[in-house]
């Protein structure tokens, strides 16, 4: 199990067993933080009654070491790993967690009580899987461990498949399999002898929405400077590394703030990374070199060639175990990859948009309300329907007549959503339309039903009543953790880099639901209190530009050199033969794209990794089984 997980740490493994208890814990290290031996692990406390297994960062490690110090503990090193074990010792696990700064999946066992504890961080930035079946409980950081162990017998959930078509992942606690689970985000599990496991949540972001009390408009200032310190302590914290570290640099507002703020507090140039495509729409290679020149950092840069990019695709089922279709995955890899040839840790903007208000949703959506109350839904539906039907052809040309900054990147696709979501009845029904592939998800796996879960919960609105602030929530719950950071985990995890993601500092997030909506969004301009602080470092004329993000251009790939594999895929044949998919809405789907009458690309490429998902199972499941020694009991590596 621990080396299914090698590619996450290469540099050292550790197994720790209790045949008696029917425990067996495992490790794999990438040595970040005191890389010597007595940072190994599993490790145990001083006295023996705990042992530890976990995966990530404690940022503020040296202030609890230095608390723990003062109480009388003697430390053999100098690792974040024994001060996490000696605070769990001495403070309890809740009082520890609720100190920590950091990014963690942990294992803890307790020799005395025989209990397990798993911990996951507070946004979810580190993955951990868990399944209880058969007297067998099992836990790792990725499902290819668990796949290792002989007594793990996972089964496809077909409603997970109907989850994973709207919103192109399996959305927490669910996994693809019946019976395993993704620990969510600020929760606490406990399993002892044959209890059931227990869920109770040590962190929450609902009820950090529901109880701000925003301070007034008046003290921007104040909030600004605010903002400025507690942004620099999280980036100066995260700076921490006994070896080499970079940052991703697009060129954006947040990867170009958290690029500033190391530079302002390195005493040398720092190691920025970007990469480039030739393709007209998809490059911010350009805009990355413009701001690492203004900041003195010593860039890298690399034009990725389309077959280059292209090469990843066979590999994506095996490096994120379900199926998963942000197509962003695929750039996001090739620049791991790029700087991992220079750097072991990377520091990213990860999170400056569900903070801030960085997505078109989040402006679009007080005006959309406003136009729902008054304008009538007949009405709505109409324009939405003849907006759905303008020729590609008139629809560029249109676009083409707005001014540069008001054009929006992807313009038709955006219309396209616009088109959808007039009609709908809601706020809550027009954040599901904007955050789905496949808006009715069950026509394509008839008789199964969708799971309903945060996106359908009620209790949402009355959290936060601004649609924007709702929109914003509901991102930071669901897409921010399992999508935008699953796809940063599993691409720089491949390749063993380590991508740390300041903007999610728990001390980061509380603020920003303290600052009020103004600060964020401000006549028309998003993420408004982020860009204040950047221009301090760098000119707004190399910054302020349409929203772009970190895509390829998928839709001309599948028309062109992806043809051949995406009509294999999807023919008839492929798709019923599967037992899951009715075939002719997404036949259709593909006859429209493949003809340039509508651009279905991203639905497209959700069930493209579905099937090659699919596929990937079948052939693991024909191979011939790994030797192994018998197996003491439950357990897996949190590395």
């Amino acid at each position: 199990m621990t080396s299914a997980l090698a590619h996450r740490g290469p540099d050292d493994s550790g197994i720790w067993t209790d045949a008696e208890a029917g425990i067996a814990l495992g490790h794999r290290r990438l040595a970040i933080i005191d890389v010597s031996p007595l940072g190994h692990q599993p490790m145990s406390t001083a006295d023996g009654r705990y042992i530890v297994t976990y995966n990530g960062e404690i940022y503020n490690y040296d202030v609890l070491a230095a608390h723990l110090r003062q109480a009388g503990v003697i430390f053999r090193g100098r690792s974040d790993t024994e001060v996490l074990i000696e605070a769990f010792a001495r403070w309890g696990v809740r009082e520890t967690l609720a100190e920590c700064e950091g990014m963690f999946a942990i294992a803890l066992w307790d020799r005395e009580t025989r209990s397990l504890t798993l911990a996951r961080d507070r946004l979810g930035i580190k993955p951990l899987y868990w399944s209880n079946s058969d007297g067998r409980f099992f836990f790792a950081s990725e499902l290819k461990a668990l796949h290792r162990h002989p007594d793990w017998r996972p089964a496809i959930d077909p409603a997970a498949i109907t989850s994973f078509l709207r919103f192109g992942y399996v959305p927490a606690p669910h996994s693809i399999y019946r019976d395993t689970y993704k620990l969510e985000p600020g929760t606490l599990l406990t399993v002892s002898g044959e209890n059931e496991p227990h869920i109770e949540r040590y962190w929450d972001l609902r009820g950090i929405a529901a109880q701000r009390q925003p301070a007034s408009p008046g003290d921007e200032l104040d909030q600004l400077a605010e903002l400025d310190t507690v942004l620099r302590r999280a980036v100066r914290n995260e700076m921490v590394a006994d070896v080499p570290l970079g940052a991703f640099l697009s060129g954006g507002i947040d990867s170009s703030l958290v690029t500033a703020l190391m530079q302002t507090q390195s005493p040398r140039p720092v190691r920025t990374f970007s990469i480039g495509f030739a393709q007209e729409g998809y490059d911010e290679a350009g805009h990355a070199k413009r701001v690492a020149a203004h900041l003195g950092t010593e860039h890298t840069e690399f034009y990725v060639e389309d077959e280059v990019a292209r090469a990843v695709i066979p590999h994506l089922p095996e490096w994120y175990d379900e199926p998963f279709a942000d197509s962003s995955q695929i750039p996001t890899q090739v620049v791991s990859r790029l700087a991992r040839q220079h750097v072991t840790v990377a520091l990213s903007g990860d999170g400056g948009d569900e903070l801030f208000g960085g997505y078109t949703r989040h402006r679009l959506a007080e005006q959309a309300e406003t136009t729902r109350t008054l304008v009538p839904q007949p009405l709505r539906r109409v324009v939405g329907y003849a907006i759905d039907k303008l020729p590609p052809a008139t629809t560029a040309a249109t676009l083409r007549w707005l001014p540069g900054r008001l054009r929006p990147v992807h313009g038709e696709q955006k219309l396209a959503k616009l088109a959808a979501l007039i009609g709908e009845a809601d706020a809550e029904a027009v954040y599901r339309r904007l955050v789905s592939l496949w808006p009715e998800p069950e026509r394509l796996t008839p008789g199964v039903s969708e799971p309903q879960g945060l996106l359908w919960d009620k209790h949402i609105a009355a959290l936060c009543p601004n649609v924007a602030e709702r929109m914003m929530l509901l991102d930071a719950l669901t897409y921010l953790p399992d999508d935008i950071l699953t796809k940063v985990d599993r691409a720089s995890m491949a390749v063993a880099l380590e991508v740390r993601v300041p903007l999610l500092n728990h001390r980061v997030v509380e603020l920003a639901w303290r600052l009020p909506l103004s600060m964020k969004l401000r006549r028309g301009t998003s993420k408004w209190a982020l860009r204040q602080l950047l221009y301090r470092h760098v000119p707004a004329a190399l910054i302020d530009r349409p929203k772009q993000g970190f895509s390829v251009p998928l839709a001309a790939w599948l028309r062109g050199p992806l043809a051949c594999w995406a009509d294999d895929l999807l023919s008839p044949a492929a798709l019923a033969g599967n037992g899951f998919l009715a075939p002719a809405p997404i036949v259709q789907r593909w006859r429209e794209h493949r003809r340039g009458t509508r651009d279905w690309s991203q639905s497209l490429w959700a069930v493209l990794m579905l099937q090659s998902w699919l596929a990937h199972e079948r052939q693991r499941a024909t191979a011939p089984p790994i030797e192994t020694r018998p197996a003491l009991a439950a357990g897996a590596p949190a590395a």
